[in-house]
């Protein structure tokens, strides 16, 4: 067996929340009479709180309320949430019955807020995949630093070259390649760069892809 572990980003990867992330973004520029810019969204996609807060300050300008936007913009994801629930990915749920058999350790590496993103997985039933879930605000640097997967490789306790690790955005790319672990990307709202391209991990359109390459992946 080629490795030990399997680490997932959830947003984006597992879970369709980007979308609703960027609908909920969108209705709180329009609340709060700011000028939508598709640009400064993707620049915050698979950052922690803390990068995103740096991000929009500087893209909104000094006299922006980073506070009073997130509560807004908080309030209209959790209105989206209740009114149409979270959608799972494509293949999402077949990728995990699978690596279960094998058996391999799993555990969740994410940007977002450990409470947030547990309930994310509690709403979605799929929490009983995972070992454990490490969250953006039980980090100190966020995607794309290497220190939320290193983390997580040590909570499974095995070394980075062990883990294959699942992700849709460049950041996460950059922070489990730069950990040393193997990557599969499967691409959400943003095409791969070149730059991204030159690190050599595969890429899959879909979860699904995934799984019909499975034995290629892991034996």
């Amino acid at each position: 067996m080629r490795y030990k572990a399997a680490i997932f980003d959830m947003d984006g990867l597992l879970l369709d929340t980007e979308s609703m992330f960027l609908a909920a973004f969108i209705k709180t520029c329009e609340q709060l009479r700011l000028d939508f810019d598709m640009s400064l969204f993707k620049r915050i996609i698979g950052t922690n709180s803390v990068k995103t807060r740096e991000i929009l300050i500087r893209g909104f300008g000094e006299y922006f309320d980073y506070d009073a936007f997130r509560a807004q913009w908080v309030q209209n994801v959790r209105d989206d949430i209740y009114k149409n629930s979270i959608p799972v990915k494509e293949g999402a749920v077949n990728i995990l019955k699978k690596i279960k058999t094998i058996p391999l350790t799993m555990s969740i590496a994410t940007s977002t807020a450990y409470s947030d993103a547990v309930k994310s997985l509690e709403l979605t039933d799929i929490i009983h995949y995972f070992d454990f879930v490490v969250a953006g605000d039980q980090v100190t640097k966020g995607k794309p630093d290497p220190e939320i997967y290193l983390k997580a490789a040590e909570r499974l306790g095995v070394n980075p070259d062990e883990c294959i690790v699942f992700e849709d955005s460049e950041n996460g790319v950059k922070s489990a390649h730069a950990a040393g672990m193997d990557v599969i990307q499967v691409p959400d709202f943003l095409e791969p760069s070149d730059e991204l391209r030159s690190l050599g991990h595969r890429i899959y359109n879909s979860l699904d892809d995934v799984c019909r390459d499975f034995d290629t992946i892991f034996m």
